[in-house]
């Protein structure tokens, strides 16, 4: 984490101004006064609806040694050390920038309608076989989520892999110029965002903001199946362009793919020998192969990649294989949803062999904005019947995915519900030993807790 003083913080922050002594020194920093803030700097944010500024003496309190401080906020604290400024979030980004170049590191930039989460995941697999790599924890990916993320970067650190998510544009234009990646990764283009942006176009052009920061001769990978990409990527001369995914057009393409019940093995146009990946998915396969295109920009060694990757952990809810009652397994997507990201669970159950019944809990898909309905239709209608034994849906919007799935496997074989209790005693009575459950639907639907009650034999 940074470890300064605060006339380096000063210097490090424009326009910043020092009250109190200039030789203290901060071990790292934090916006939330309930975290453990012993010697740490503390940063008020101010929001619609609350004022961290409030929360200043709180943070002394708890062991800060100094704090930010808007110029503009009256009655500032006159026996503590502040660094005043005009605005603390600009502050707190300007810090990170500065500290982020004061480092002897290489940044990789994800970004990404789906999978941007698990292909960070993979490429610090790859790169921590051989280097010291900090990343993204959790979904920190935002205009303070990234730059928290780099003031926790240790002095030593020699990769950071920075995930950028937005919502609407110029968002990751401000990530990336502030990260500065070595190389960026784009992993696809989907419809997330469309009630904002209006457009799977403008939400490319929006991905392709993160190359407003990429070094010269830096390298853009890129999801080489978007032709949405494949018609912009050529206006970007300063980057390195290397594309990934299924067609044998791209630069790096997998020849053989092969799933069990834990993972997934594959190879690849680039690689005589097969990487394994424990977790399941074709879609993966892609992330898994932007990864090894980092790891070879990078200069990792072929056999350290292949170790890392077989040692690659997930973070949670993205396609986690979990027992559950009964001796069935459920597959834990509930993260988030998209129609591109729930087309590819589907295809991931009904990739699946060896089970007894298979089952799709699928609930609504957010931000969608005027054609939500249609979206969910059409994704109820690519369940393969031969494939899928039942699909059971939850949410107003998820009925409109059960009529889809409907024309596919009849009436009797799927089931909607708007009571998520109903939902989980339905599943309990029904699947047995042998059973896969897949379960996915967008973070506000809360389908863990489906998740949860299937668990074990609690």
């Amino acid at each position: 984490m940074i470890k300064r003083t605060l006339h380096d913080l000063q210097q490090m922050i424009h326009g910043a101004e020092l009250v109190g002594e200039s030789n203290l020194s901060i071990h790292g920093v934090s916006i939330n006064s309930r975290d453990d803030l012993a010697g740490k700097l503390f940063i008020p944010i101010k929001g619609e609806r609350f004022n961290g500024h409030k929360f200043v003496k709180d943070a002394f309190q708890k062991g800060a040694v100094a704090s930010l401080w808007e110029k503009n906020e009256l009655d500032y604290p006159k026996d503590v050390p502040l660094i005043m400024v005009e605005d603390t979030v600009a502050a707190i980004q300007q810090l990170s920038q500065a500290y982020r170049n004061e480092l002897n590191v290489k940044v990789v930039g994800v970004t990404g309608s789906n999978g941007k989460t698990s292909t960070k995941d993979m490429v610090y697999a790859v790169l921590s076989s051989v280097f010291n790599v900090q990343k993204t924890e959790g979904n920190l990916n935002n205009h303070l989520g990234l730059p928290l993320s780099i003031l926790k970067a240790a002095e030593d650190t020699e990769v950071l892999v920075l995930e950028m998510g937005m919502s609407s544009r110029g968002e990751i234009e401000l990530l990336s110029k502030i990260a500065e990646p070595d190389a960026a990764i784009i992993t696809n283009i989907g419809e997330s965002h469309l009630q904002d942006l209006g457009s799977r176009e403008e939400i490319a052009e929006a991905k392709l903001e993160i190359t407003a920061g990429l070094k010269d001769h830096g390298a853009l990978i890129y999801f080489g199946d978007e032709p949405l990409l494949q018609e912009r990527v050529g206006r970007y001369e300063h980057a390195k362009l290397i594309s990934f995914g299924q067609e044998n057009t791209n630069d790096y393409y997998p020849n053989v793919v092969m799933q069990d019940r834990s993972g997934t093995t594959f190879s690849s146009n680039k690689a005589l020998q097969s990487f394994y990946i424990p977790v399941l998915g074709k879609h993966n396969v892609y992330n898994a192969l932007a990864a090894v295109a980092v790891g070879q920009a990078f200069d990792v060694p072929l056999k350290d990649i292949v170790s890392g990757l077989s040692k690659l952990e997930l973070t949670q809810m993205r396609a986690e294989v979990i027992p559950g009652r009964n001796g069935s397994t459920i597959i834990n997507d509930a993260y988030n949803a998209s129609p591109t990201s729930m087309k590819a669970a589907i295809k991931l159950l009904q990739d699946l062999e060896g089970y007894r019944e298979k089952y799709l809990v699928l609930g609504d898909m957010l931000e969608l904005g005027d054609l939500e309905e249609e979206f969910h239709l059409e994704t109820g209608k690519t369940v393969d019947p031969t494939k899928v034994d039942y699909v059971y849906t939850y949410g107003n919007l998820g009925q409109w995915i059960a009529r889809g799935a409907k024309e596919k496997l009849g009436v009797g074989r799927v089931k909607s519900f708007l009571d998520k209790n109903e939902l989980v005693r339905e599943l309990v009575s029904v699947i047995g030993e042998k059973d896969a459950i897949l379960v996915k639907a967008s973070r506000g639907m809360k389908l863990e807790e489906v998740v949860e009650a299937l668990k074990g034999d609690g």
